[in-house]
């Protein structure tokens, strides 16, 4: 079985998940979930409650490819609203014109330290469902275990969680891929603001068993 990722958005501006018709990316911010995630994990972005107070569902996506080595910063995925670095000489700068993250400091923390880049591994969808602002927080009497866990997910991820998490979310996937077929169904819940982290809060994991 595959693992399992679920977090809490604090911000959903079209940087962090990256999503057009054909395409969700995961470039920037969550650098945690980015190194582990492999192909076909699964990733739940919930609405934190300064996003959205009722916790909505924001996106799910199934981990389709992962590219490494820095790939991603080419001229390959240039057009993408979150491909925002590019490679010169022995390091990494900011796009010009970059939507996200143009203050000092975050390329360190999308990218890693300098030299080595540990962190430049970008994980992409093609199965996905993509809400935004049009999410809803039905999933809390569908599936009740799910309300008390997403509520009480704080700063920092955890490995351990209720027995039955992950069977409810995984009926959640479910539900979702039977009740809609398009995979965005809604607009960013934000507009970009490119001094703001893109980073989220707490952060569940179901490990592979």
């Amino acid at each position: 079985m595959s693992s399992i990722y679920f977090y809490k958005m604090t911000v959903d501006s079209g940087g962090a998940p990256c999503v057009t018709s054909d395409l969700l990316s995961l470039a920037i911010c969550k650098p945690m979930i980015r190194s582990c995630a492999i192909e076909n994990d699964l990733i739940f972005g919930f609405a934190a409650n300064s996003l959205h107070v009722d916790n909505r569902l924001i996106y799910i996506a199934l981990v389709t490819q992962v590219v490494r080595n820095g790939e991603y910063w080419t001229d390959e995925y240039r057009s993408r609203g979150d491909c925002i670095y590019e490679r010169r000489g022995s390091g990494y700068h900011l796009r010009r014109g970059s939507l996200f993250h143009t203050d000092a400091g975050h390329l360190e923390h999308d990218l890693g330290k300098p030299p080595r880049y540990t962190r430049v591994k970008v994980l992409l969808s093609d199965d996905f469902r993509y809400f935004g602002v049009e999410g809803t927080a039905d999933y809390k009497q569908n599936l009740p275990i799910l309300k008390g866990t997403i509520e009480a997910l704080k700063t920092g991820h955890r490995r351990n969680h209720a027995e039955g998490v992950r069977d409810a979310l995984l009926t959640l996937k479910e539900q979702v891929w039977s009740a809609n077929r398009k995979r965005v169904l809604g607009k960013p819940s934000q507009q970009p603001d490119g001094r703001v982290c893109l980073r989220g809060s707490g952060c569940g994991i179901i490990e592979t068993s």
